[in-house]
């Protein structure tokens, strides 16, 4: 089965009992069952089944089967947003004392969430560049996780994620990715060495900002049965490859219940079948405009790592033979003049969000940043001139027509 059929047909052939060939929303929050002995056995473990939805329930299950099968991992989390799916992922891992590298170039709620895990004595390292020379540097027995975006947001640095796979596995430590800006359609990281792949539904794979929600996808690691990993030996022992998911539903997962709600998970489902044609129109549009932004004598500086341009072009080029997904960043030589371009766009939304159907702007430093020292914005790619651009699958004549028109006014 193809890539676009999966979208589609992924695990899922349609209710036998009715014939919908959609997933049907399963609003309940307990469910039946004959015997005491049959419930028994389903809370411990012995056999699969229902109980409660904030455990698990069969319309979010249809999701995590959908996304991990796209994913080619072994199984998948859906989670209630994509902060949750990352604070689940790292906390089903983690331990007080453990350390963490990850790339400085990331989503700057992930960077605050990581930085306040030091409350935890967990200690988080944030390098400019994750290649060879830093992780042989910066990897100490301690550390646990290696941790970066498929391209950052909204530093657009693109990761050689092959290379960072193989120097995690020699070093025994868990390689966890956050592909949200590039999506299954661009790329797989389980592919390049990647242990666990971690997404933001309520972007590309939803496409029209209607469902918040994040999910885990687990690759299957065998590393959970190193001594690094000794929390995770009766998981390994009984489990095996599903080791990292069968802990995450039995403890903090269940613990704190922040799965994803039955409704959101459909919208995500309907949202994911034409992910294929909407990235396609992303990637196509998002060049045209970077393009043509870089041509304009009143941008200072364009960042897109499809342009040839970039200092990420090549490496952009090994990985993403598609494009480079929707996000690119320029630079106005003010706040001011920032601010003014931003207010006096009429097509194109202010607001927090990626990955939308619609074209979306926002000012990094002011918003989702705006808690960040300069130190910490620079470190993320972040400046006060800069702005961020989503690029939507609108016309592509009547975006930049809408920033022709705001330019022409700074």
């Amino acid at each position: 089965m193809r890539f676009q059929t999966k979208l589609i047909h992924g695990n899922w052939k349609g209710d036998t009992k009715t014939g919908a060939t959609n997933v049907p929303i399963y609003y309940s929050n307990a469910y039946s069952h004959q015997t005491a002995e049959e419930l028994e056995d389903i809370f411990i473990g012995k056999e699969a089944g229902y109980v409660y939805t904030r455990i698990a329930n069969p319309t979010v299950e249809a999701f995590e089967r959908r996304i991990a099968t796209l994913e080619r991992g072994v199984a998948a989390i859906a989670t209630s947003s994509g902060m949750a799916a990352i604070y689940l992922a790292f906390m089903n891992v983690l331990l007080p004392g453990d350390e963490v590298i990850a790339s400085s170039g990331i989503f700057g709620g992930t960077y605050d969430l990581l930085k306040n895990l030091i409350e935890y004595n967990i200690h988080v390292k944030f390098v400019d560049d994750l290649d060879e020379d830093t992780l042989n540097r910066e990897i100490t027995p301690k550390t646990k996780i290696v941790f970066s975006e498929t391209i950052g947001n909204p530093k657009l640095d693109v990761l050689d994620i092959e290379k960072v796979g193989q120097i995690c596995q020699e070093k025994n430590v868990l390689f966890i990715v956050d592909s949200t800006v590039t999506s299954p359609y661009l790329i797989k990281p389980l592919e390049y060495g990647v242990d666990i792949v971690i997404h933001s539904t309520s972007k590309y794979i939803n496409g029209t900002s209607n469902a918040i929600g994040g999910i885990i996808v687990d690759g299957g690691s065998k590393k959970f049965y190193s001594e690094k990993f000794p929390e995770f030996k009766e998981y390994t022992k009984r489990f095996k490859r599903f080791a990292f998911t069968a802990k995450l539903r039995n403890g903090i997962g269940k613990d704190l219940g922040a799965i994803m709600s039955p409704m959101n998970s459909f919208l995500n489902l309907t949202g994911i079948e034409t992910l294929a044609l909407r990235m396609k129109a992303h990637c196509e549009n998002t060049l045209k405009v970077a393009e043509y932004l870089e041509n304009h004598p009143k941008v200072a500086f364009v960042n897109y790592p499809n342009l040839k341009s970039s200092k990420y072009y090549n490496i952009a080029k090994k990985y993403y033979k598609k494009g480079t997904g929707s996000i690119l960043t320029f630079r106005l030589g003010s706040k001011e003049k920032a601010f003014h371009f931003i207010n006096n766009l009429k097509l194109i939304y202010n607001l927090p969000n990626i990955g939308d159907t619609k074209s979306v702007i926002i000012h990094p430093a002011s918003t989702i940043c705006a808690k960040n020292t300069k130190e910490e914005k620079e470190q993320m790619g972040v400046y006060e001139d800069l702005v961020r651009l989503s690029v939507g699958i609108e016309d592509v004549e009547d975006i930049i027509e809408d920033i022709e028109s705001s330019l022409a006014n700074i």
